[in-house]
């Protein structure tokens, strides 16, 4: 009697056909071009096994914008939804946020509980509560 061990190594390449694809640095974002509300966002990506598209500097931001055409030139981005002491302060993953954009005025301090975060053509963020809207869906990995 004896028996045999064998180690396999298997790799598995997995090809995804994005309509959008930019790498900034080890980092990429990744769509469909598709535009849903935030949670069909955050969901969709989650489905991918990936996280909803959130810059950490500017050169990220700035990739990000470049996404858009000629009209809808808003993307939900992973900040969280909730107001965290008077701030939109962390991701979805409650870490805290190392690079923000806000545009003028923003976070809106007039969103008592919940918001959720655009990105806009000119690369600001901004809060609304409207988070029924159809803005892009862009993850990242």
């Amino acid at each position: 009697w004896f028996a045999l061990y064998c180690k396999v190594n298997v790799t598995v390449k997995i090809t995804i056909n994005y309509d959008f694809v930019r790498r900034v640095g080890q980092k990429y974002f990744v769509s469909y071009k598709e535009r849903h509300s935030f949670s069909r966002a955050v969901e969709f990506c989650s489905q991918q096994g990936l996280d909803l598209a959130l810059p950490q500097n500017e050169e990220e931001n700035i990739a990000l914008t470049q996404f858009f055409g000629d009209v809808n030139k808003e993307a939900w981005i992973n900040v969280n939804n909730k107001k965290a002491e008077g701030n939109f302060e962390a991701d979805m993953n409650n870490r805290p946020l190392t690079f923000t954009k806000w545009g003028e005025g923003q976070p809106d301090k007039s969103i008592e509980a919940t918001g959720c975060t655009m990105l806009s053509e000119n690369g600001v963020w901004r809060v609304t509560h409207e988070c029924f809207l159809n803005a892009y869906i862009i993850c990242q990995l």
